[in-house]
């Protein structure tokens, strides 16, 4: 594991020692109607669109993108879902990756959208702090706990998405009741970028669904820059995106999101 995410599970750890008993799972829950993701990936998909899960970024391990406070946060997450994304995702995450809870609650407020928190989920406890409609949770870094984070996410009515680096943590990912399945092409050991990642475990949770009569959702994570990158992973057989970076550095977050949920065209 890198340097990097070794240092922001550090991070988490020494966030999650200060949270206090204020959390109140039962009232958060009452108050929490989940929006379905599943059902819109096949309306997008109906309509001929990619399924593109957009998402507010202000910085990533070693670069920063821009400031985003919670009222930028739900701008640029109401131009994201006016240009045809099928979900938001937030980060959650405040030190490396500059987000907040602030952020994920002003977007959900401000859009219509299914909202997913993405950060580092290694306690039961955070998943008491906020509502969404999807979380994050990493195989690589909950290991043998990933199938008890899943039960109690689906416990609590979030919609778990978890999240993939390689074949040995797409084994222990199938064998969880997630139904989505994220492949990351950002390698967790040098962070370097391969699309090919997604060529090489697409096709193996297509055949496993089709050995064990499952249906999993699966997305292509980290690295698509253009329509191109977009049109690989949807050829090798991802069923959706999740785009961050890319969208944080153009001159438009509307048009750029526009020309990724455009990019390809389904043949059912």
């Amino acid at each position: 594991m890198h340097d990097s995410i070794l240092h922001i599970l550090n991070t988490t750890k020494t966030r999650i020692q200060a949270f206090g008993t204020d959390i109140h799972e039962e009232e958060m829950q009452l108050q929490f109607q989940k929006r379905d993701f599943i059902a819109a990936v096949a309306a997008v998909r109906a309509d001929g669109r990619v399924p593109v899960i957009a998402e507010v970024k202000p910085a990533s391990p070693g670069k920063s993108f821009r400031e985003i406070p919670p009222a930028a946060a739900a701008e640029l997450a109401w131009e994201m879902e006016e240009a045809g994304a099928v979900a938001i995702s937030v980060l959650t995450e405040p030190g490396v990756f500059r987000g907040s809870l602030e952020n994920l609650k002003e977007v959900r407020k401000t859009v219509c959208l299914p909202v997913l928190r993405k950060d580092f989920i290694i306690d039961r406890r955070q998943l008491e702090e906020t509502g969404s409609d999807l979380i994050l949770l990493i195989a690589g870094i909950l290991g043998p706990e990933l199938d008890n984070f899943v039960d109690l996410a689906l416990e609590k009515g979030f919609e778990p998405l978890v999240e993939v680096h390689n074949k040995e943590e797409l084994e222990i990912a199938l064998e969880t009741d997630t139904k989505l399945i994220g492949i990351n092409n950002r390698n967790f050991e040098t962070l370097n970028i391969d699309l090919a990642t997604t060529e090489v475990l697409a096709p193996l949770i297509r055949e496993y669904d089709l050995d064990h009569g499952t249906s999993h959702i699966i997305l292509s994570e980290s690295g698509m820059s253009s329509p191109a990158d977009v049109r690989r992973v949807m050829e090798a057989g991802a069923d959706a995106v999740l785009i961050g970076s890319a969208l944080m550095e153009s001159d438009s977050v509307l048009e750029k999101t526009k020309e990724f949920v455009q990019s390809f065209c389904w043949r059912e």
